[in-house]
């Protein structure tokens, strides 16, 4: 719910939009502003409080005091988002900005004594300081030498230096309080997203956007090969999601990606950055695998000694969006519960790659039997066991293909709705009926990402520039027929069983 009342009252403000705020100005009070006599905004937030609803029905006199404190409130619980104009090269609204984060945005928890609480919100490496975590702290001290839990990973890291970016350089300072952002050295596997110490401070809502495509990179001149790979792996730290996947085999280097745009931005990175001229080839847009129906795989590692791991699994179809799901049916007698743990923990690598080679997803997996031996068992050996197990398994279900759906919401001139929405139905879209306004309609609907890459530019031209879109992710769902891509299996894949074993036991180079 967007407070659109508020741009609107600071834009009728004359004196604010119009005339340059002169330093040192008494402006007037975000309280003054949108707080009096506004009885649409004072709707809005009676909506938040039962005795401010009451006065707001009964038409008693509300108090500012009661208002202000619902605003600060309905703020914090992300239940409204205010918006406010103004032009910082001409300090217009300035002020009355930063009075309203001042005044009604939550600050940090000022308790020093509180648990550390912080999140990784930026990797960068320097030249001479090395390997950064940019963090922005809400609760509690963060000191030169501390140790902190991150709680992503659960493993402690230790902190040997804390700088601050100044003009254009870093300066120690020591320790982070509550509220501060700086820079932390010595968190070697910190990523972007991790979440230091107590996750109740962090405010909710925090994720970052899932690349819909993948893309090749491909070094011009051969001698950059093993360069691009350590570049790709430094940008891939610094941004989770690139993904970045190096398939030795076949030599090459994957990266997932949020659009076409991002190829040129990643292309002038490493040239400007690394000195490497890299080409991309056209992305492709992720699939993923589920099972078709129940299936069995099964796996009997026996030979050559030492080993001794027997695993019987049962896959079928799990629910949309349920991910993988896990169960074992399999006692501590039969398989030890050490090799059981192996056998979970090994499992989302398994799945990485299905039988059309994409990752495998809404799939339940139930360990049923096996067999561990007192003498011969690793648990090395369960890990590789699960791989052909669950490989055989899916070979056993077959797999569907999942494709990524687009929400859209498309807004243009009437006369060319019939056109736009022939171009919907052809890229096996669907949407619901127009809503038609003032000689415009808005469109609103979904479509597949592999039919629609390209069609904000196609709408653009059939409007000549009218035409509005926006694209949001909306879910995976099964792809019909041979309209998905299979690829290759990338590097030795388990079916091939005795390539796969020699691979594992390190007999081949």
């Amino acid at each position: 719910k967007v407070f659109e009342t508020i741009s609107s009252e600071l834009t009728n403000n004359a004196s604010l939009l119009n005339e340059p705020v002169e330093e040192g100005e008494n402006n007037a009070s975000i309280k003054s502003i949108v707080m009096t006599d506004n009885e649409n905004l004072i709707a809005k937030l009676a909506e938040k409080d039962e005795a401010l609803m009451e006065k707001f029905i009964n038409e008693e006199q509300i108090d500012l005091e009661l208002l202000s404190d619902t605003f600060r409130l309905s703020i914090a619980k992300s239940e409204i988002v205010p918006v406010i104009c103004s032009v910082a090269k001409n300090n217009i609204g300035v002020t009355e900005l930063l009075d309203l984060l001042n005044d009604y945005f939550p600050g940090a928890s000022q308790n020093i004594n509180d648990p550390v609480s912080g999140l990784v919100y930026k990797i960068e490496h320097d030249p001479k300081l090395g390997r950064m975590a940019g963090v922005r702290l809400f609760a509690g001290t963060l000191s030169n030498r501390d140790e902190v839990v991150n709680y992503n990973s659960q493993k402690t890291e230790k902190v040997t230096q804390i700088k601050k970016y100044y003009s254009d350089k870093y300066e120690d300072i020591g320790i982070l309080t509550a509220g501060d952002i700086g820079f932390v050295l010595g968190m070697p596997e910190a990523k972007i997203g991790d979440v230091l110490g107590d996750p109740s401070k962090i405010p909710a809502g925090y994720n970052l956007c899932e690349p819909l495509l993948t893309v090749q990179v491909v070094p011009k001149e051969e001698k950059d090969y093993a360069t691009l790979a350590e570049a790709l792996q430094m940008l891939a730290n610094e941004d989770p999601h690139l993904n970045f996947t190096w398939f030795k085999e076949e030599r090459e280097f994957q990266l997932n990606i949020m659009g076409k745009i991002q190829i040129e931005i990643l292309t002038s990175v490493l040239q400007n950055r690394f000195g490497i001229a890299a080409e991309f080839n056209p992305p492709t847009v992720i699939y993923k695998e589920t099972p078709s129906k129940k299936g069995i795989g099964y796996e009997s590692y026996t030979m050559p000694k030492p080993c001794w791991a027997i695993v019987k699994f049962e896959i079928e179809p799990g629910e949309s969006g349920s991910g993988i799901v896990y169960e074992s049916k399999v006692g501590v007698n039969n398989i030890h519960q050490k090799y059981q743990n192996e056998i979970e923990m090994i499992l989302p690598e398994t799945l990485k790659q299905g039988i059309k080679g994409w990752n495998v997803t809404d799939i339940k997996v139930t360990l049923v039997d096996g067999e561990d031996h007192a003498m011969h068992s690793r648990p090395g050996d369960f890990k590789l066991a699960s791989f052909i197990g669950i490989m055989n398994g899916l070979a056993d279900t077959s797999t569907d293909l999942l494709e990524p759906i687009i929400a859209f919401k498309i807004s243009a001139p009437e006369e060319y709705l019939g056109k736009i929405t022939s171009d919907i139905i052809s890229m096996r879209g669907a949407f619901e009926p127009a809503e038609v306004n003032n000689s415009s309609f808005v469109l609103r609907g979904r479509y597949p990402l592999s039919e629609s890459l390209d069609y904000f530019i196609k709408l653009s031209s059939l409007t000549g520039g009218k035409g509005k879109l926006t694209n949001k992710f909306d879910c995976y769902e099964r792809c019909h027929g041979e309209l998905g891509v299979i690829r290759e299996y990338k590097g030795i894949n388990p079916l091939d069983r005795s390539k796969f074993i020699l691979k594992w036991r390190g007999a081949l180079s």
